[in-house]
């Protein structure tokens, strides 16, 4: 079941995305040759207990982290500890952050030192695509309207769109209905209703679509090797044009 957020729960709901927002800053912020990622993953979780909140993936079914840190080929779910960050990774974060019972989800890709054009390029493109795929979160429209915008901007430019992870509905808990994937044909799906809260996050190879999960049941993998990058933001629908609940602020 879709849910429909009241205003009250929207003010909590912002909050949330504030508070998952500032926490992805604070550990983008720290991206550099020689930091480890347990570093980032340390300064993502300060920032969301100082706001009197909680890290949304910590225990979430298992996971042993307060953020996903996924490097170069690397797609989601990566799990921070001792790595170190070379120069030229690009470094994909995802937070999150429950207030008063709600979630905030975001996340965004960052270079560590000089990164290659070819880094930048798909860092762009995927970033880009989330904001092709927002002129069709308004009411009326249909989830795939969304996805379709997403994918046909990322493949039309080469990039391999994942297809087996995909976006998400988002409130009271981090995962709700609908999936809201990354691909496929529009006019599909339900249709938006002002109220709607989606966490909405293309997640873009340089390569193939294709991915595989490592051994420790959480890091996702491009199948070649090939880079990949991560978008997301908690998106509003309303009346009008869409509300971004949480941004990288950039």
């Amino acid at each position: 079941m879709i849910t429909i957020k009241s205003k009250h729960e929207l003010k909590i709901m912002q909050k949330a995305g504030q508070i998952s927002k500032a926490a992805l800053l604070a550990a983008g912020d720290l991206v550099a040759p020689g930091v480890t990622t347990r570093q980032l993953d340390e300064a993502a979780r300060r920032v969301i207990e100082k706001a009197g909140a909680k890290p949304a993936f910590l225990g979430y079914a298992g996971f042993p982290a307060t953020i996903c840190c996924s490097i170069n080929d690397e797609v989601i779910h990566g799990i921070p500890g001792d790595r170190v960050i070379q120069e030229g990774d690009i470094v994909s974060i995802d937070t999150g952050a429950i207030y008063e019972g709600y979630f905030g989800d975001n996340a965004a890709t960052f270079g560590a030192g000089k990164i290659s054009e070819e880094a930048q390029k798909l860092i762009d493109v995927t970033r880009q695509s989330f904001y092709e795929g927002i002129k069709f979160a308004r009411k009326g429209q249909r989830i795939s309207d969304i996805s379709h915008a997403i994918g046909a901007y990322c493949e039309a430019r080469g990039y391999g769109v994942v297809r087996e992870f995909v976006g998400h509905g988002i409130g009271t808990k981090m995962h709700e209905a609908p999936e809201i994937p990354n691909f496929g044909a529009p006019g599909h799906g339900p249709r938006l209703m002002p109220g709607m809260t989606l966490a909405i996050e293309p997640m873009i190879n340089i390569g193939t679509w294709k991915v595989k999960v490592l051994p420790d049941g959480w890091t996702v993998k491009t199948l070649d090797g090939s880079l990949s990058a991560h978008y997301e933001n908690t998106v509003l629908i309303t009346e009008g044009e869409p509300i971004i609940l949480t941004s990288v602020g950039d």
